[in-house]
This record gives structure tokens, sequence and C-alpha cells, in this order.
């Protein structure tokens, strides 16, 4: 895996995980990198210190900052889990609906593109990304 440090057009910075030197070149040709902060598809790698290891390599589990930061991300998608409305890939329309008055206000998740995602916000329509649940057995298998 190799790991670059990305940026957007506006400036955010954020990091991206690749299979392999390739990836994301063909992943940004395809337009399927995006801002997970705004949905900008402008996305680029920043400029990043390698990293250089000493004589004794670094190996073994994430330190209690990563653990804890994993622990707070899950903690807030199972309160959004357990406390909103589910609405599927309706999530756009439901959110715009709502934003215009025209569906009662309340907290929703589901799914949307990263074009919808990113109308929703030049419209003003409030909408943050849920934090990426646990990888089920399947995925991991």
């Amino acid at each position: 895996m190799i790991r670059y440090a990305l940026s957007c057009e506006h400036d955010h910075e954020f990091e991206g995980w690749f299979g392999a030197s390739d990836d994301f070149d063909s992943q940004q040709a395809r337009g399927l990198l995006e801002c997970p902060m705004c949905g900008s598809k402008d996305v680029r790698k920043a400029i990043m210190a390698p990293a250089v290891s000493g004589t004794k390599a670094q190996s073994g589990p994430p330190g209690p900052t990563h653990e804890m930061m994993m622990q707070a991300a899950q903690a807030v998608r199972r309160h959004v889990e357990d406390n909103f409305d589910y609405v599927g890939d309706a999530f756009a329309a439901e959110a715009r609906a709502m934003h215009e008055g025209k569906s009662e206000e309340r907290g929703i998740y589901g799914e949307a593109s990263g074009a919808e995602v990113q109308k929703l916000r030049e419209d003003g329509v409030p909408v943050a990304p849920l934090p990426q649940g646990p990888p089920t057995k399947r995925e991991i298998n």
C-alpha cells in the first residue's frame, strides 16, 4: 500500500491509500477521487516528506491516538445509526426537501454520489460524510 498526502482546490488536506503507484493516476482520470470535506473532484498529490526509517524498523499496531480517533468515529456512526432516519439513496432529495421546507426537519443519513453532495453544498444544504464503519467479514475475506 502507498499513502499519499492529498489536497483539493480549496486546500483541504487529507490522505489516500493506494494499492500501487499507478492507482492514484487511474482513479483521478476516472473521476473517482474527491475531497472528503467539500466533495471537490480537483484532487492532487501534496508535497510530502518521505518516511525515513532508522536502523530499527517501525512496525506494529497503530498508536493510542489513532485508536482513540477510530473509537470516536465509530461512536459518531453508532449515534447516527441509532438516532437518525436511514433514507437510502433518496438522501440528496430528502436533504434538499428539508432544506427547502417541503419536508419535516429531522436527522437523516443515506447514500449520495459525489456530484449530488457537491450540488447540495453549493446550494447551502448542510451535509457531512458519515465515518466509515468497521469492515465486515465479507470485506476482509
